[in-house]
Protein backbone atom coordinates (compact mmCIF):
# COMPACT_ATOMS: atom_id res chain seq x y z
CA UNK A 1 0.00 0.00 0.00
CA UNK A 2 1.75 3.36 -1.33
CA UNK A 3 0.20 6.13 -2.72
CA UNK A 4 -1.20 9.93 -2.25
CA UNK A 5 0.55 9.78 1.28
CA UNK A 6 -0.17 6.53 2.51
CA UNK A 7 1.93 3.62 2.91
CA UNK A 8 2.02 0.33 4.76
CA UNK A 9 5.87 -0.71 5.51
CA UNK A 10 6.34 -4.12 7.44
CA UNK A 11 9.41 -4.10 9.62
CA UNK A 12 9.69 -7.08 11.43
CA UNK A 13 8.04 -10.42 11.39
CA UNK A 14 7.72 -13.05 14.18
CA UNK A 15 5.93 -16.45 12.91
CA UNK A 16 2.41 -14.64 11.38
CA UNK A 17 2.87 -11.87 13.67
CA UNK A 18 4.03 -8.67 12.40
CA UNK A 19 4.94 -5.17 13.43
CA UNK A 20 4.81 -2.19 10.69
CA UNK A 21 3.90 1.29 9.99
CA UNK A 22 1.18 2.66 8.19
CA UNK A 23 2.09 6.17 7.16
CA UNK A 24 -1.00 8.68 6.72
CA UNK A 25 -1.66 12.54 5.24
CA UNK A 26 -2.29 13.05 9.34
CA UNK A 27 0.95 10.95 10.48
CA UNK A 28 2.25 7.50 11.23
CA UNK A 29 0.73 4.55 13.08
CA UNK A 30 2.92 2.42 14.05
CA UNK A 31 1.41 -1.38 13.94
CA UNK A 32 0.27 -3.34 15.80
CA UNK A 33 -2.29 -0.13 16.78
CA UNK A 34 -5.09 -0.03 19.14
CA UNK A 35 -7.27 3.22 18.00
CA UNK A 36 -9.88 4.69 20.80
CA UNK A 37 -13.42 5.11 19.71
CA UNK A 38 -14.50 8.15 19.41
CA UNK A 39 -18.18 7.68 18.30
CA UNK A 40 -19.28 11.17 18.37
CA UNK A 41 -15.98 12.72 17.54
CA UNK A 42 -15.13 12.67 20.88
CA UNK A 43 -13.41 9.86 22.95
CA UNK A 44 -15.66 9.92 25.50
CA UNK A 45 -14.46 12.03 28.56
CA UNK A 46 -10.85 12.67 27.29
CA UNK A 47 -9.24 15.84 25.10
CA UNK A 48 -7.67 15.19 22.11
CA UNK A 49 -4.50 16.35 23.92
CA UNK A 50 -4.34 13.67 26.73
CA UNK A 51 -4.58 11.15 23.84
CA UNK A 52 -1.56 12.60 22.51
CA UNK A 53 0.02 12.18 25.64
CA UNK A 54 -1.23 8.59 26.21
CA UNK A 55 0.72 7.61 22.54
CA UNK A 56 -2.46 7.20 20.92
CA UNK A 57 -1.68 7.44 16.98
CA UNK A 58 -5.08 6.65 15.77
CA UNK A 59 -8.71 7.48 16.89
CA UNK A 60 -11.94 5.93 15.01
CA UNK A 61 -15.49 7.96 14.66
CA UNK A 62 -18.77 6.81 13.88
CA UNK A 63 -20.00 7.92 10.32
CA UNK A 64 -23.76 7.07 11.36
CA UNK A 65 -23.99 9.41 14.63
CA UNK A 66 -21.97 11.83 12.83
CA UNK A 67 -24.21 11.99 9.71
CA UNK A 68 -27.20 12.42 12.20
CA UNK A 69 -25.20 15.07 14.93
CA UNK A 70 -24.06 17.84 13.78
CA UNK A 71 -24.09 16.44 9.87
CA UNK A 72 -21.17 15.85 7.87
CA UNK A 73 -21.88 18.44 5.47
CA UNK A 74 -22.10 21.04 8.69
CA UNK A 75 -18.35 19.46 9.64
CA UNK A 76 -17.07 20.10 6.32
CA UNK A 77 -17.89 23.42 6.16
CA UNK A 78 -16.30 23.44 9.45
CA UNK A 79 -12.73 22.37 7.96
CA UNK A 80 -13.43 18.47 8.21
CA UNK A 81 -13.40 16.33 11.61
CA UNK A 82 -9.47 16.40 11.97
CA UNK A 83 -10.05 20.45 12.60
CA UNK A 84 -13.67 19.80 14.11
CA UNK A 85 -12.58 17.38 16.67
CA UNK A 86 -9.28 19.25 17.33
CA UNK A 87 -6.91 15.92 16.91
CA UNK A 88 -4.49 16.49 13.73
CA UNK A 89 -3.74 12.50 13.96
CA UNK A 90 -4.97 9.62 11.89
CA UNK A 91 -8.89 9.02 11.62
CA UNK A 92 -10.95 5.95 10.79
CA UNK A 93 -14.22 6.55 10.18
CA UNK A 94 -16.28 3.06 9.82
CA UNK A 95 -19.18 3.31 7.00
CA UNK A 96 -22.16 3.35 9.46
CA UNK A 97 -23.35 -0.04 8.67
CA UNK A 98 -22.64 -1.35 11.92
CA UNK A 99 -25.23 0.97 13.59
CA UNK A 100 -27.91 0.74 10.79
CA UNK A 101 -27.98 -2.92 10.92
CA UNK A 102 -28.21 -2.71 14.84
CA UNK A 103 -31.66 -0.69 14.51
CA UNK A 104 -33.96 -3.59 14.68
CA UNK A 105 -37.04 -2.59 13.20
CA UNK A 106 -35.81 0.87 12.44
CA UNK A 107 -34.44 -0.29 9.20
CA UNK A 108 -35.16 -2.06 5.28
CA UNK A 109 -32.33 -3.65 3.17
CA UNK A 110 -32.47 -3.62 0.13
CA UNK A 111 -29.93 -4.39 -2.56
CA UNK A 112 -29.33 -0.70 -3.58
CA UNK A 113 -29.13 0.19 0.04
CA UNK A 114 -30.67 0.64 3.05
CA UNK A 115 -33.58 2.89 4.34
CA UNK A 116 -33.80 3.65 8.58
CA UNK A 117 -35.29 5.63 11.07
CA UNK A 118 -33.02 7.84 12.89
CA UNK A 119 -32.45 6.30 16.99
CA UNK A 120 -33.37 9.88 18.11
CA UNK A 121 -36.23 11.43 16.29
CA UNK A 122 -37.79 8.12 14.07
CA UNK A 123 -36.52 10.69 11.06
CA UNK A 124 -36.39 8.84 7.77
CA UNK A 125 -32.70 8.51 6.19
CA UNK A 126 -31.61 6.50 3.18
CA UNK A 127 -28.07 4.96 3.10
CA UNK A 128 -26.66 3.88 -0.28
CA UNK A 129 -22.84 3.26 -1.16
CA UNK A 130 -22.44 6.17 -2.86
CA UNK A 131 -24.00 8.17 0.06
CA UNK A 132 -21.63 6.47 2.60
CA UNK A 133 -18.90 7.80 0.46
CA UNK A 134 -20.24 10.85 0.26
CA UNK A 135 -20.55 11.09 3.79
CA UNK A 136 -16.88 10.29 4.46
CA UNK A 137 -15.43 12.27 2.21
CA UNK A 138 -17.16 15.30 3.95
CA UNK A 139 -16.31 13.84 7.42
CA UNK A 140 -12.45 13.75 5.85
CA UNK A 141 -11.07 10.75 7.42
CA UNK A 142 -8.27 8.95 6.37
CA UNK A 143 -9.06 5.69 6.56
CA UNK A 144 -13.03 5.09 5.47
CA UNK A 145 -14.96 2.06 4.79
CA UNK A 146 -17.18 0.59 1.90
CA UNK A 147 -20.95 0.10 2.85
CA UNK A 148 -21.29 -3.49 4.08
CA UNK A 149 -24.25 -5.68 5.70
CA UNK A 150 -23.02 -7.20 8.99
CA UNK A 151 -25.24 -10.31 9.27
CA UNK A 152 -25.72 -12.44 12.02
CA UNK A 153 -22.84 -14.72 12.01
CA UNK A 154 -24.65 -18.25 12.04
CA UNK A 155 -27.35 -17.60 9.36
CA UNK A 156 -25.64 -19.30 6.31
CA UNK A 157 -28.79 -18.68 4.23
CA UNK A 158 -28.89 -14.68 5.29
CA UNK A 159 -24.83 -14.76 5.07
CA UNK A 160 -25.17 -15.62 1.47
CA UNK A 161 -27.42 -12.79 0.25
CA UNK A 162 -25.76 -10.32 2.55
CA UNK A 163 -22.45 -11.29 1.37
CA UNK A 164 -23.73 -10.81 -2.66
CA UNK A 165 -24.73 -7.22 -1.51
CA UNK A 166 -21.51 -6.41 0.68
CA UNK A 167 -19.67 -7.15 -2.66
CA UNK A 168 -22.19 -5.03 -4.86
CA UNK A 169 -21.62 -2.50 -2.72
CA UNK A 170 -17.95 -3.05 -2.28
CA UNK A 171 -17.60 -2.45 -6.41
CA UNK A 172 -20.03 0.88 -6.36
CA UNK A 173 -18.13 2.33 -3.32
CA UNK A 174 -14.88 1.57 -4.93
CA UNK A 175 -16.36 3.69 -7.96
CA UNK A 176 -17.87 6.22 -6.34
CA UNK A 177 -14.40 7.54 -3.75
CA UNK A 178 -12.58 10.41 -4.94
CA UNK A 179 -10.13 11.95 -2.78
CA UNK A 180 -7.26 10.34 -3.00
CA UNK A 181 -6.04 11.63 0.39
CA UNK A 182 -8.16 8.97 2.00
CA UNK A 183 -7.86 5.22 1.92
CA UNK A 184 -10.56 3.20 1.12
CA UNK A 185 -10.87 -0.14 2.99
CA UNK A 186 -13.27 -3.47 1.68
CA UNK A 187 -14.94 -5.15 4.43
CA UNK A 188 -14.71 -8.73 4.41
CA UNK A 189 -17.46 -10.88 5.21
CA UNK A 190 -19.16 -14.17 5.77
CA UNK A 191 -20.33 -15.28 9.47
CA UNK A 192 -18.37 -18.13 10.28
CA UNK A 193 -18.56 -19.86 6.78
CA UNK A 194 -15.20 -20.67 5.53
CA UNK A 195 -16.72 -20.66 2.10
CA UNK A 196 -18.28 -17.82 2.24
CA UNK A 197 -15.21 -15.90 3.88
CA UNK A 198 -13.26 -17.31 1.30
CA UNK A 199 -15.28 -15.58 -1.54
CA UNK A 200 -15.37 -12.10 -0.14
CA UNK A 201 -11.57 -12.11 0.23
CA UNK A 202 -10.88 -13.30 -3.40
CA UNK A 203 -13.81 -10.73 -4.30
CA UNK A 204 -12.33 -7.79 -2.23
CA UNK A 205 -9.14 -8.72 -3.10
CA UNK A 206 -9.61 -8.30 -6.62
CA UNK A 207 -10.64 -5.07 -6.46
CA UNK A 208 -7.35 -4.27 -5.01
CA UNK A 209 -8.43 -1.84 -2.05
CA UNK A 210 -5.42 0.14 -0.80
CA UNK A 211 -6.39 -2.25 2.70
CA UNK A 212 -8.88 -4.57 4.26
CA UNK A 213 -11.22 -4.74 7.22
CA UNK A 214 -12.67 -8.13 8.62
CA UNK A 215 -15.91 -7.64 9.69
CA UNK A 216 -18.54 -9.73 11.18
CA UNK A 217 -17.06 -11.57 14.37
CA UNK A 218 -16.68 -11.21 17.67
CA UNK A 219 -20.61 -10.59 17.41
CA UNK A 220 -21.70 -13.69 19.44
CA UNK A 221 -19.85 -16.22 17.95
CA UNK A 222 -17.71 -18.67 19.79
CA UNK A 223 -14.20 -17.53 19.99
CA UNK A 224 -12.74 -20.83 18.33
CA UNK A 225 -14.65 -19.60 15.31
CA UNK A 226 -13.40 -16.14 15.58
CA UNK A 227 -9.82 -17.56 15.28
CA UNK A 228 -10.41 -20.16 12.85
CA UNK A 229 -11.88 -17.29 10.78
CA UNK A 230 -8.99 -14.89 11.17
CA UNK A 231 -6.14 -17.81 10.48
CA UNK A 232 -8.12 -18.16 7.02
CA UNK A 233 -8.17 -14.60 6.22
CA UNK A 234 -4.54 -14.52 7.06
CA UNK A 235 -4.28 -17.12 4.29
CA UNK A 236 -6.09 -14.78 1.81
CA UNK A 237 -5.39 -11.13 2.46
CA UNK A 238 -2.17 -9.28 0.73
CA UNK A 239 0.55 -9.96 2.52
CA UNK A 240 1.70 -6.30 1.68
CA UNK A 241 -1.57 -4.42 2.93
CA UNK A 242 -2.90 -3.63 6.23
CA UNK A 243 -5.86 -5.92 8.11
CA UNK A 244 -7.84 -4.02 10.41
CA UNK A 245 -10.29 -6.20 12.94
CA UNK A 246 -13.42 -4.50 13.73
CA UNK A 247 -14.85 -4.07 17.17
CA UNK A 248 -11.90 -6.18 18.96
CA UNK A 249 -10.81 -5.02 22.07
CA UNK A 250 -9.74 -7.66 24.69
CA UNK A 251 -5.81 -8.18 25.14
CA UNK A 252 -6.07 -11.92 24.98
CA UNK A 253 -7.86 -11.12 21.45
CA UNK A 254 -5.27 -8.92 20.62
CA UNK A 255 -2.52 -11.45 21.16
CA UNK A 256 -4.14 -14.47 19.21
CA UNK A 257 -5.82 -11.96 16.35
CA UNK A 258 -1.44 -10.50 16.19
CA UNK A 259 -0.51 -14.19 15.45
CA UNK A 260 -2.56 -14.51 12.75
CA UNK A 261 -1.71 -11.37 10.58
CA UNK A 262 -3.81 -8.47 12.28
CA UNK A 263 -2.47 -4.71 12.34
CA UNK A 264 -5.17 -2.61 13.54
CA UNK A 265 -8.20 -3.06 16.18
CA UNK A 266 -10.68 -0.24 17.86
CA UNK A 267 -13.11 -1.09 20.37
CA UNK A 268 -15.34 0.92 22.96
CA UNK A 269 -14.32 -1.44 26.05
CA UNK A 270 -11.63 0.03 27.30
CA UNK A 271 -13.67 3.56 27.80
CA UNK A 272 -16.89 1.61 28.40
CA UNK A 273 -16.13 -0.04 31.28
CA UNK A 274 -14.20 2.93 32.63
CA UNK A 275 -17.27 4.82 32.91
CA UNK A 276 -18.67 2.44 35.22
CA UNK A 277 -16.02 2.25 37.83
CA UNK A 278 -13.88 -0.62 36.28
CA UNK A 279 -10.54 -0.07 35.40
CA UNK A 280 -8.11 -2.43 33.55
CA UNK A 281 -4.95 -4.34 35.42
CA UNK A 282 -2.51 -6.98 34.06
CA UNK A 283 -4.83 -10.02 34.88
CA UNK A 284 -7.90 -8.79 35.12
CA UNK A 285 -10.22 -6.07 35.86
CA UNK A 286 -10.98 -3.62 39.39
CA UNK A 287 -14.47 -2.91 40.32
CA UNK A 288 -13.28 0.63 41.92
CA UNK A 289 -17.27 0.90 43.49
CA UNK A 290 -16.03 -2.00 45.75
CA UNK A 291 -16.26 -1.11 49.25
CA UNK A 292 -12.71 -2.68 50.08
CA UNK A 293 -11.54 -0.08 48.58
CA UNK A 294 -12.39 2.06 50.87
CA UNK A 295 -9.42 2.95 52.40
CA UNK A 296 -6.72 1.53 49.66
CA UNK A 297 -4.27 4.04 49.41
CA UNK A 298 -2.52 1.93 46.33
CA UNK A 299 -3.08 3.19 42.91
CA UNK A 300 -4.78 1.17 40.12
CA UNK A 301 -1.86 -0.66 39.30
CA UNK A 302 1.61 -0.30 40.97
CA UNK A 303 2.74 -0.64 38.57
CA UNK A 304 1.71 1.93 35.67
CA UNK A 305 2.50 5.01 35.08
CA UNK A 306 -0.32 6.58 33.97
CA UNK A 307 -1.13 9.94 35.36
CA UNK A 308 -3.93 8.54 37.26
CA UNK A 309 -1.87 5.87 38.85
CA UNK A 310 0.88 8.39 39.75
CA UNK A 311 -1.27 10.45 41.76
CA UNK A 312 -4.70 8.91 43.07
CA UNK A 313 -5.23 6.55 45.05
CA UNK A 314 -8.06 3.71 44.75
CA UNK A 315 -9.74 4.75 47.69
CA UNK A 316 -10.08 8.19 46.25
CA UNK A 317 -11.13 7.04 42.91
CA UNK A 318 -13.99 4.98 44.71
CA UNK A 319 -15.26 8.33 46.50
CA UNK A 320 -15.22 10.15 43.34
CA UNK A 321 -17.45 7.38 41.66
CA UNK A 322 -19.63 7.38 44.76
CA UNK A 323 -20.34 11.11 45.15
CA UNK A 324 -21.15 11.02 41.05
CA UNK A 325 -18.02 13.33 40.30
CA UNK A 326 -17.27 13.33 36.87
CA UNK A 327 -13.19 13.31 37.06
CA UNK A 328 -13.79 9.48 38.45
CA UNK A 329 -14.81 8.54 34.85
CA UNK A 330 -12.24 10.61 33.10
CA UNK A 331 -9.26 9.72 35.48
CA UNK A 332 -10.18 6.14 34.95
CA UNK A 333 -10.58 6.05 31.07
CA UNK A 334 -7.03 7.65 31.16
CA UNK A 335 -5.89 4.69 32.90
CA UNK A 336 -7.59 1.92 31.04
CA UNK A 337 -6.15 3.99 27.86
CA UNK A 338 -2.70 3.85 28.97
CA UNK A 339 -2.75 0.61 29.76
CA UNK A 340 -4.33 -0.83 26.45
CA UNK A 341 -1.73 1.41 24.71
CA UNK A 342 1.06 0.50 26.64
CA UNK A 343 -0.10 -3.53 25.98
CA UNK A 344 -0.09 -2.82 22.36
CA UNK A 345 3.44 -0.86 22.52
CA UNK A 346 5.23 -4.40 24.32
CA UNK A 347 3.43 -7.00 22.14
CA UNK A 348 5.03 -4.79 19.44
CA UNK A 349 8.30 -5.24 21.02
CA UNK A 350 7.95 -8.51 21.39
CA UNK A 351 7.73 -8.75 17.57
CA UNK A 352 10.33 -6.60 17.17
CA UNK A 353 12.51 -8.32 19.42
CA UNK A 354 11.86 -12.22 17.64
CA UNK A 355 10.10 -12.75 20.99
CA UNK A 356 6.38 -13.32 20.34
CA UNK A 357 5.45 -16.85 21.58
CA UNK A 358 6.53 -16.09 24.89
CA UNK A 359 4.56 -13.22 25.12
CA UNK A 360 2.03 -14.93 23.66
CA UNK A 361 2.64 -17.66 26.53
CA UNK A 362 3.03 -15.14 29.50
CA UNK A 363 -0.61 -13.61 28.00
CA UNK A 364 -2.69 -16.74 28.17
CA UNK A 365 -0.88 -17.95 31.58
CA UNK A 366 -1.58 -14.68 32.92
CA UNK A 367 -5.11 -13.31 31.73
CA UNK A 368 -8.04 -14.89 32.54
CA UNK A 369 -10.51 -16.77 30.34
CA UNK A 370 -11.40 -14.69 27.55
CA UNK A 371 -14.79 -12.59 27.98
CA UNK A 372 -17.34 -12.25 25.39
CA UNK A 373 -17.09 -9.05 23.44
CA UNK A 374 -18.44 -5.73 24.36
CA UNK A 375 -21.29 -4.28 22.18
CA UNK A 376 -19.63 -1.89 19.92
CA UNK A 377 -21.60 1.15 20.15
CA UNK A 378 -19.36 3.83 21.64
Amino acid sequence: MSSHGFRFTIVARDGRARAGFLDTPHGRIPTPCFAPVGTQGAVKTVPPWDLKALGATLVLANTYHLYLRPGDERIARLGGLHRFMGWDGPILTDSGGFQIFSLQGLREVDDDGVTFRSHLDGSLHRFTPEKAIRVQENLGADLIMCLDECPPPLDYAYNVKALERTHRWAERCRAAHRRTDQALFGIVQGGVFEDLRTRSARFLVALDFPGYAIGGLSVGEPKADTYRILSLMDALLPEEKPRYLMGVGTLQDFVEAVARGVDLFDCVMPTRVARHGTALIWGGRLNLRNAAYAEDPRPIDETCECPTCRRFSRAYLRHLFNVGEPMAMYLTTLHNLHTMFRFMERLRQAILEGRFEAFRTAVAEALPAVSEPEPSDG
